[in-house]
This record gives structure tokens, sequence and C-alpha cells, in this order.
């Protein structure tokens, strides 16, 4: 009887798990202070991982920043398959409920965070040409997806089928983003309200 050695594939699992839990941890981290501002040693120390062990997981700091985005991303396009696959609602009330949510879980905590992409978008963009070419496509994916909702919308005769569904799907997504901006700044969810009565109430109002 022939045994098979597993222990470079248990070896290779933990290796999996540990970097996923310094990507987390790192999106956490990220989130609040900043890419620039996040050392290695705060996240490595945080998800109990030996100094120097880094580059057993990643090839640089660039490289576990692009997963970073990547993990933000993928746990976003969950919300949003959540909210915008829904179909116990109508279209454009798939879209409220995604902003709603988003003011909620802002609220929770404190104005703090904001949206990750948004946030390094503004810290990166003029700095990192790999990292911006990777949030623009994460931004046009999102646009898509709201564009995909809005001309489900038309369909269903609850939006003016002469609207441009991709340019609305931009504005919604620029003044999302800028509203979490202002949200941030003063400290207040006000500026969300702002933004989801007046769209709702003026592009995005029902036939």
């Amino acid at each position: 009887m022939t045994f098979v050695d597993d222990r470079s594939n248990i070896s290779d699992m933990e290796k999996k798990d540990k970097k996923a839990d310094i990507v987390s941890i790192g999106t956490h981290l990220i989130s609040r202070q900043g890419y620039n501002a996040t050392g290695i040693d705060a996240v490595l120390k945080e998800a109990g991982v030996p100094k120097g062990s880094f580059y057993h997981y990643f090839g640089s700091k660039e490289e576990f920043g692009l997963a970073v985005i990547d993990h933000f991303a993928e746990r976003y396009n969950q919300r949003l398959d959540t909210f915008l696959n829904d179909e116990e609602v109508t279209p454009l009330n798939r879209i409220r409920n995604l902003l709603e949510s988003g003011m909620a879980r802002l609220t929770q905590n404190r104005c703090t965070k904001g949206c990750l992409i948004g946030n390094l978008g503004q810290e990166l963009a003029d700095q990192n040409e790999r990292f911006r070419a990777r949030l623009e496509e994460i931004f046009s994916s999102w646009k898509e997806r709201y564009a995909a909702c809005l001309r489900e919308a038309q369909r269903a005769g609850e939006l003016a089928p002469d609207l441009d569904a991709g340019v609305i799907a931009g504005f919604i997504l620029s003044g999302w983003e800028g509203a979490l901006l202002r949200a941030k700044v003063m400290k207040s969810p006000q500026p969300l309200r702002d933004f989801i009565e007046t769209i709702f109430a003026t592009v995005l109002r029902t036939q």
C-alpha cells in the first residue's frame, strides 16, 4: 500500500489561510488609515505573523495593496448581488435599498471608513499606475452594474426610456462617492441622506 505524504498540502493550506488573514486585517487598517500610513509591521503584528515573513506571502507592498483592493471589491460585489439582483423589489427600489444600506453601515461605524476604493483613488491615483488602473476597472464594473439595473427599470416602465442609463449610472456613482467623502469630513451621514432623497426626487423619479 502506498501512503501519500500530504504535509506540503497542509502547509499550503495554512499559508493560504494566513495570507487571507493578512489581507483581511490589511483591509481593515487601510480603510481607517490609508495605504501609505499603514505599515507592514503593524499588519503582521495583528495577524500574528513574525516580522520578516511578509515576503513569504507577497512579493511587495504593492502586491499586498492590490490584494486588499481585490478583497474589498469581491466583498462589495457580493453586496451588489444581494441588492441589485433582488427580484422581490422593483429595479429602482433595489438601487435605493443598496444606498440606504450603505448609509446605515457608515452611520454604524461613525462615518470613519467610507469606501476603500474611493479613498485609495484619492490617495494613490497620481502615485501608482497599477493602482490607478485597477481602481478604475472596479469603478467601471460598479457603474455597469448600476446601468444594468437602470435599463431594467426602463424596461419595467419605471424610468424614462430616453435617459442614457450609462450616464446616469456614472452620475450615481460619482455623486455617492462624493457624498461619502463629505460624510467622513463632516462626521455625519447627512450628505448621504441628501443625495438619496435628491436623486430619487429628480433623476430617478418614478414615471
